[in-house]
C-alpha cells in the first residue's frame, strides 16, 4: 500500500505553509505575508506514531477569482483534494468564518474524503476559545484550535488525521527512487516538461515568467522505474530580483538541486546557452549531481544539414566544464524524444552512484603511469603509491603521493580522463583528493 496523503487545503494567508513547514521539519514551503505566495503543491514526506505519510502543501483557493493565476491555483487545489486520503481544512480563527470559508467547506464535503477542521491563530487557548465556535456552522465536525507559530495544538490535530488514516495492509516500504531536478531559467519549459512526463497538470503553466516559485516534488513510475521528479523556480539574474519571494526561490532551486541524484538542465532551443544558463549549470556540476543536458523547443528550431552536432559544439564550447555531459533535443510541447529521458536518467545515475574496488581502481591508474610517466619539478619525480574510492555521488577517488606539489593540475585531469574513460563515467563529475603517504585517510 502505499503511503497515506494528507492535503492542506484553505483560502490565502491563513498559515498553511507555516504549519506544513512545522510537520515537514524544514522551511520547504515559502513563508510571507503576501496573499497567494504558495502558488503550486509542494509535497513532503513526514511520520507521526510510526506512520508514513506525504503532506501537500497547496495555494490558497479564492472561490470567485477570475484572475488567471489564482484560477489556476483553484486548480492544483482540486489535484490535491482528488489525490488525498486526508484533507486538513484550513481557516485562521481571528478572521472568523468567511465566505470563502463557507464555499471551499461546501466543495471540500463533496469530495467525500475524511476532513480536519483546523482554526489556526489561536495563540492563546483560554483568551481565544470562543473564536472557533462559529466555525461549527461550516457543518465539518469539531473545530481543532492551534498556532502554527507557536506549535500550539498541533499534536492533537495529528492524532485526527492518524485515525482517518485508511488501514494499513502491507508494510509501507523504502523504495528505491531517482530524484530528478528540473532546472533552468524561468520559462525555459520546465513544467511543461514535467506536466508531459506526468500526464497531467501538476505544475502550473503559463507564459508569465517566474509562475513556479517553489520547488514541487511529483512521484512518477514506469516500466524504467520510480522517479520523483522536483521542477523548480528558475533562477534569475540577481539584477532582476525585486521581491524578497524570489530570493527565497533561488535558495529553493539550489536546495532542489541538493536534493537532487540527476538534475536536467533545460536549454531553450531558440535563445542558446546564456550566462544564466552557465550559472544554474554550475551549480549542479559543483554540487556534484549527475547531470544531462536537455536542449527544449527543438521543434521550433530552424534545422538544416549538421544543426545538431554544430548546436552540441557550441552548447560544450560554452558549458566546457560540462564535457562529460550528455545532450538530448527534445519538445516538451510535443512529447518529442521526452521518452529517452528515463534511459539517460537511468544511466547517469548509476555512473553517478559507481562503486569502484580498490584493485579495478590501482589497476587503471597503473596503466595510466605506464603510458604517460607522472610529472618532474626540479629532478623530483611524482609517484603515485595507490588510490582509493572515498564516496559516491560524485565518485570521488583519494590519490596517495609522495609530494601534494608535484601533483600538476594538468596529470590530474589526465588521470581523471583515464577513470572516466575506463568506467565510462558519463553524465557525472568525477573528483580526485590528493594525500601524502603519511597524512590519514579521509
Amino acid at each position: 500500500m502505499s503511503k497515506p496523503i494528507v492535503a492542506i487545503i484553505g483560502k490565502p494567508n491563513v498559515g498553511k505553509s507555516t504549519f506544513f513547514n512545522y510537520l515537514a521539519g524544514s522551511r520547504i514551503s515559502i513563508v510571507q505575508d503576501t496573499p497567494g505566495v504558495t502558488r503550486d503543491r509542494i509535497y513532503a514526506e513526514t511520520n507521526w506514531r510510526g506512520r508514513n505519510f506525504t503532506l501537500i502543501d497547496t495555494g490558497g483557493i479564492e472561490p470567485e477569482s477570475e484572475d488567471i493565476i489564482l484560477s489556476q491555483m483553484r486548480e492544483q487545489a482540486n489535484l490535491a483534494i482528488n489525490m488525498a486520503d486526508v484533507i486538513i481544512f484550513l481557516t485562521d480563527a481571528k478572521q472568523g468564518v468567511t465566505s470563502a470559508d463557507k464555499e471551499i467547506a461546501l466543495m471540500l464535503k463533496k469530495s467525500g474524503k475524511p476532513i480536519v477542521l483546523v482554526c489556526n491563530k489561536v495563540d492563546d487557548f483560554e483568551r481565544d476559545k470562543d473564536n472557533i465556535y462559529e466555525f461549527y456552522n461550516l457543518g465539518i465536525g469539531d473545530p481543532n484550535p492551534i498556532s502554527a507559530t507557536n506549535a500550539l495544538g498541533i499534536g492533537d490535530v495529528l492524532d485526527k488525521i492518524y485515525e482517518s488514516f485508511p488501514e494499513k495492509t502491507e508494510k509501507e516500504e523504502e523504495e528505491n527512487i531517482i530524484k530528478v531536478a528540473v532546472i533552468g531559467k524561468p520559462n525555459v519549459g520546465k513544467s511543461s516538461l514535467i506536466n508531459k512526463i506526468l500526464g497531467e497538470n501538476r505544475a502550473i503553466v503559463s507564459d508569465i515568467a517566474g509562475t513556479t516559485r517553489d520547488a514541487i516534488d511529483s512521484e512518477f513510475q514506469n516500466e524504467k522505474g520510480k522517479y520523483v521528479f522536483i521542477d523548480t523556480a528558475g533562477l534569475r539574474r540577481k539584477s532582476k530580483i525585486k521581491e524578497s519571494i524570489e530570493k527565497f526561490s533561488i535558495m529553493r532551486t539550489l536546495l532542489a538541486i541538493e536534493r537532487a541524484d540527476v538534475c536536467l538542465m533545460l536549454i531553450d532551443a531558440l535563445e542558446g546557452v546564456t550566462d544564466q544558463d552557465a550559472k544554474i549549470a554550475g551549480e549542479a556540476h559543483e554540487a556534484g549531481k549527475g547531470i544531462i543536458i536537455v536542449v527544449n523547443k527543438w521543434d521550433e528550431y530552424e534545422k538544416e544539414t549538421g544543426s545538431l552536432e554544430a548546436y552540441k559544439k557550441e552548447i560544450y564550447n560554452k558549458l566546457s566544464y560540462l564535457f562529460y555531459a550528455p545532450i538530448i533535443f527534445i519538445s516538451a510541447k510535443t512529447g518529442q524524444r521526452v521518452h529517452k529521458l528515463f534511459d539517460l536518467i537511468n544511466s547517469v545515475n548509476e555512473k553517478n552512484s559507481i562503486r569502484v574496488s580498490t584493485s579495478t581502481l590501482n589497476q587503471v591508474i597503473n596503466e595510466a603511469i605506464a603510458i604517460v610517466q607522472p610529472p618532474t619539478d626540479k629532478g623530483k619525480r611524482l609517484k603515485i603509491f595507490y588510490g582509493t574510492q572515498a564516496s559516491t555521488k560524485p565518485p570521488t577517488f583519494v590519490i596517495f603521493v609522495n609530494n601534494k606539489e608535484l601533483f600538476h593540475f594538468s596529470y590530474e585531469r589526465y588521470l581523471v580522463n583515464q577513470i572516466r574513460k575506463e568506467f565510462a563515467l558519463e553524465g557525472t563529475p568525477v573528483r580526485i583528493i590528493v594525500r601524502e603517504k603519511n597524512e590519514k585517510d579521509v
